[in-house]
């Protein structure tokens, strides 16, 4: 008896292996080669765990790059899509409709925001940002159809997306080849250099956009007293000021909002990633500085504001609450403290569970982040660093699990 149930399991596990085969086989033929995937399918999740579709059991420390901000499987949230699912799926934006103006209201009640657009990812909410900076400063310094001031000034090192006019305004190198020409009206300052900065700035600037850690560039968090001095440069020049929290927003810093941690309130913050729990979403809140910005057709999105998506966020919006946002900095406190201890890792960057570690010279991340997932716990990578970006709603007992294979692994 036992013999045979051995070798069904392994018929089961062989007809698996197949099948993971066929799979991965389908996706490169199938498939644009955008992305350098590791060999995982992916199946089921709760919690903060993940299946494979061999029955594999993973701790996810990178929720989808920071999207699954509230785990996998979360009832409420669940309910709340099959709900708005079952009753209306999508409106053009000619109509209203319930869910988008629920959403629109608590996240301008909880950012204290005039207003806010919205869109289906950081990147749009990027060229949403640029649109109202270059049209608010239109509106009030082009004289004679004569137009200087409309540069954007970004960081070196930075990360705004993949669009033309984000990845024109992204400050690395690496991503600036193969789609010439890029889009004029963007310079890139060195971080944390006010004078560098404020040179770019007087050179025709309607506008700086920076992320206040900078995730793709190796999460780098910038330092406070720079971001407050070009803040207030701005205000002085009337220098809209833009923050780019695709990665760092809804709760992922143990802020609602990076910017607390600046002590700033920008003139305009982008949001996306984990604001819908796992469904497509951007957003661009507004001060009252320039929310009136755009009028009837200066801007639109076919699929923003969505119904469905709308009343997902909204309910991520519920849970991230002043308890979890606490929780957030216990977690990490804890990370931190664990991953100091080992000899290999030279620093622990970041805020709250957005945490880069950086190794020690002649360890690779990705090896270590490939080491991880053969154990049951799956890191990502910033450049040379692995990066964690785990769902806010990890538990103590997942948290401990995934902690213990990544000290494992780094040594």
């Amino acid at each position: 008896m036992p013999c045979k149930k051995t070798n069904k399991q392994n018929t089961e596990n062989s007809d698996k292996s197949k099948l993971k085969k066929e799979y991965v086989n389908n996706s490169k033929k199938y498939v644009a080669n955008t992305y350098a995937r590791f060999d995982l399918v992916l199946e089921s999740g709760n919690g903060a765990k993940l299946k494979d579709i061999e029955g594999k059991e993973y701790i996810d420390l990178g929720s989808g790059i920071g999207v699954n901000s509230i785990g996998y499987g979360n009832k409420s949230w669940i309910n709340a899509v099959n709900s708005q699912a079952k009753t209306l799926q999508h409106t053009s934006n000619l109509y209203y409709n319930k869910p988008y103006i629920d959403l629109a209201k608590k996240l301008c009640s909880i950012t204290k925001y005039d207003k806010v657009f919205f869109c289906n990812s950081g990147a749009e909410a990027n060229e949403a940002a640029i649109k109202c900076a270059r049209k608010y400063s239109f509106d009030k310094y082009s004289k004679d159809g004569e137009y200087k001031r409309n540069k954007i000034v970004t960081l070196k090192n930075s990360f705004h997306g993949r669009t033309m006019a984000t990845l024109s305004a992204t400050g690395q190198e690496v991503f600036h080849n193969f789609f010439f020409p890029f889009l004029e009206g963007f310079s890139f300052a060195e971080a944390n250099n006010y004078e560098d900065t404020v040179s770019k700035l007087e050179d025709n600037a309607c506008a700086i956009m920076m992320e206040l850690i900078q995730g793709e560039g190796g999460v780098i968090p910038l330092d406070k007293e720079y971001v407050q001095n070009i803040k207030k440069y701005c205000e002085e020049n009337d220098i809209l000021f833009i923050v780019d929290e695709v990665q760092t927003g809804v709760g992922r810093t143990g802020k609602f909002l990076c910017s607390e941690h600046f002590g700033i309130k920008p003139d305009i913050t982008t949001l996306a990633k984990g604001l819908g729990g796992g469904l497509p979403i951007g957003a661009m809140l507004m001060s009252k500085t320039c929310s009136n910005v755009f009028n009837n057709g200066d801007h639109g999105s076919t699929f923003g504001a969505n119904p469905i998506v709308a009343s997902g966020a909204l309910e991520v919006l519920n849970i991230i609450d002043k308890d979890l946002l606490k929780e957030v900095s216990k977690k990490s406190k804890y990370i931190k403290d664990k991953l100091m201890k080992l000899d290999n890792v030279e620093s622990v960057d970041g805020i709250g569970l957005m945490l880069g570690i950086k190794l020690k010279e002649g360890l690779n991340a990705k090896e270590i982040v490939e080491k991880c997932i053969s154990k049951g716990a799956i890191a990502l990578t910033a450049k040379t660093k692995i990066r964690l970006l785990p769902p806010l709603t990890i538990t103590d007992k997942e948290l401990e699990k995934a902690v213990s294979i990544l000290c494992e692994c780094i040594g």
